[in-house]
């Protein structure tokens, strides 16, 4: 397998098991603590999937035009895929460990089509086409670290859902039951 390849499909994995943490976290909780924030001010597991929901369907057409873009700019691919600035800057940033309510189904329609848009970049030169943030037009990266960006995100946003779950889960929890 080529180098390009595994990078793909590391971001394929990596989508699909937030997609799996996720369903696990929403078939373990009851449906009052999903959509229970811990504490005044911060968020229930539903709100973090509903931001999810949003950043994924902002960052989908972006996505699609930067595939484009390098679908049309007749460079090759390169043999690996490597991070701009930028990216890699961002990307250290939103680790998980640093520190609108929707549906699961909508997630999952989204993380398809955010696969598809991976799976669409092979043998592209994504690495050589830059996207706009669609949160501060001034911050640019190459296509490749946008979408190893997507489940960077995803992972820090689903461990707030299982903190808050656990959170709420551990306030109802009485000192007899400890």
């Amino acid at each position: 397998m080529r180098a390009v390849d595994r990078q793909l499909s590391a971001i394929v994995a990596d989508l699909q098991a937030v997609e799996q943490r996720l369903r696990l976290l929403q078939d373990s909780l009851p449906r009052r603590v999903w959509c229970q924030p811990p504490a005044a001010g911060r968020w229930s597991p539903a709100d973090c999937v509903a931001h999810l929901n949003l950043t994924s369907s902002t960052a989908l057409p972006l996505i699609r035009e930067g595939l484009r873009d390098a679908a049309n700019s007749g460079k090759e691919s390169a043999s690996r895929y490597r991070r701009d600035v930028v990216g890699w800057l961002v990307w250290k940033l939103i680790a998980p460990s640093n520190r609108l309510r929707s549906r699961m189904d909508d997630f999952a329609r989204l993380q398809s089509e955010l696969i598809g848009c991976v799976r669409e970049a092979d043998q592209l030169p994504i690495d050589r086409v830059t996207v706009r943030s669609p949160y501060d037009a001034r911050l640019t990266c190459n296509l490749y670290a946008a979408l190893t960006l997507i489940p960077r995100h995803q992972q820090r946003h689903v461990l707030q859902a299982e903190r808050a779950a656990a959170g709420v889960l551990g306030s109802e929890l009485s000192p007899a039951t400890v």
